[in-house]
């Protein structure tokens, strides 16, 4: 299974958090790094994360119709 390793960024709803997973690539032609971030919606059973958390997320079965990840 794969995971990733993000903050999260949103609380708001229950039993669902979004993580922010920032990744660098490096430019082709200038070779210069920069960031790309990406947002998933992972299960989050017992409302335990906090805001500004560093988090590590796994893949799992569809929950729903964007939550794919769940809470490692």
């Amino acid at each position: 299974m794969r995971t990733k390793t993000g903050t999260v960024t949103s609380i708001k709803m229950d039993k669902t958090i979004v993580v922010t997973v920032d990744t660098y690539k490096n430019h082709p032609k200038y070779k210069k790094r920069y960031k790309v971030s990406a947002k998933f919606y992972a299960h989050d059973e017992s409302n335990v994360c906090t805001l500004g958390q560093k988090v590590t997320i796994s893949e799992c079965r569809p929950l729903s119709k964007t939550k794919r990840w769940t809470l490692a």
